[in-house]
């Protein structure tokens, strides 16, 4: 399988062309299309990949282990308690060891330096798999959902409202190299970081898409194709949910909010959700939803991202 992905880092989206991400989520639905009809190629077979895991996860974590076992790769999962980093082990020391045993490291982190310092010291590639700054295999796997629901990506527009976490970060690099617009509706003090936002915006010139931040989650909706949202309270600010649920009230996507962006507007979340805070129960179980979709398609866009960065 040729491609100039293989060797390849993936921190963030920035790093990543138009047709570099399309590469990516087309493999990804070849991958879907396979395992519907029972075919499996092992891409990585006798290949082994090392997953660090500072941050809890479910969908992040199994997703990759049974995108390795399918690719016919070993997952050794490593919660970073268990490892020498735990005692004061540098990461670069740990890198640098861990790349002469595996073909790729996965790292799921809670400062988005130690990827950095990772992908520096690390003869295999890293892949992020969440950080504080960006969660780009996400927004992939969420790419490709939406060009499965709609048809296409470009001239999309995509409503996120809520907190601007990495998720939103990763959404604004990823909507705008591929084409879409999209707009970011937080509470003040909570909108996505300046510099991403500008990045952001000088990608969506040269894509002809426009991206823009409000306080006015009504503003957002309107007439979008796709609406997204995330939980309020990322993983290490959970001392701030009870404040942060008092400020982003407003922001919570129901029924009323739906009503105003298109008809056949999908909507997406990428889990864990909070019922009754970011969304309601009738928008996240309701028909527009995609919510389970977009979750299954993280496995076929990490088994794209894995074979074509490592295979």
């Amino acid at each position: 399988m040729a491609t100039k992905l293989k060797g390849r880092d993936l921190l963030c989206l920035k790093d990543f062309s138009k047709e570099e991400i399309l590469e990516i989520i087309s493999f990804g639905d070849k991958l879907k299309m396979d395992s519907m009809v029972g075919k499996q190629e092992h891409y990585l077979e006798g290949k082994s990949v090392a997953m660090i895991f500072q941050k809890a996860s479910t969908r992040t974590r199994v997703s990759f282990e049974v995108a390795a076992f399918e690719l016919g790769a070993h997952a050794l999962y490593l919660n970073a308690n268990d490892m020498q980093l735990h005692r004061g082990e540098t990461i670069s020391d740990t890198a640098h060891v861990l790349s002469r045993y595996v073909a790729g490291i996965v790292a799921r982190v809670f400062a988005h330096q130690d990827l950095i310092d990772l992908a520096a010291n690390s003869d295999s590639p890293i892949i992020n798999a969440l950080s504080d700054l960006s969660h780009p295999c996400q927004i992939l796997g969420d790419l490709m959902t939406i060009r499965e629901k709609k048809g296409t990506l470009k001239g999309l527009r995509l409503a996120y409202v809520g907190d601007g976490n990495n998720v939103a970060n990763s959404l604004l690099l990823g909507a705008a190299r591929v084409g879409m617009n999209i707009t970011i509706a937080s509470p003040k003090g909570f909108e996505p970081r300046e510099d991403i936002v500008k990045t952001a915006t000088e990608i969506a010139k040269q894509s002809d898409s426009s991206v823009l931040v409000t306080n006015d989650p009504l503003v957002s909706v309107q007439d979008v194709d796709v609406v997204y949202t995330d939980v309020w309270a990322s993983m290490g600010q959970e001392a701030e949910h009870e404040e942060r649920v008092k400020v982003m009230r407003p922001f919570s996507l129901t029924a009323d909010l739906m009503a105003h962006a298109k008809k056949d507007a999908i909507v997406l979340h990428c889990l864990p959700a909070h019922r009754g805070e970011e969304i309601t129960d009738e928008v996240l179980d309701g028909p527009q939803s995609m919510v389970f979709d977009q979750a299954e398609n993280r496995l076929h866009i990490q088994k794209a991202v894995l074979a074509l960065l490592l295979g």
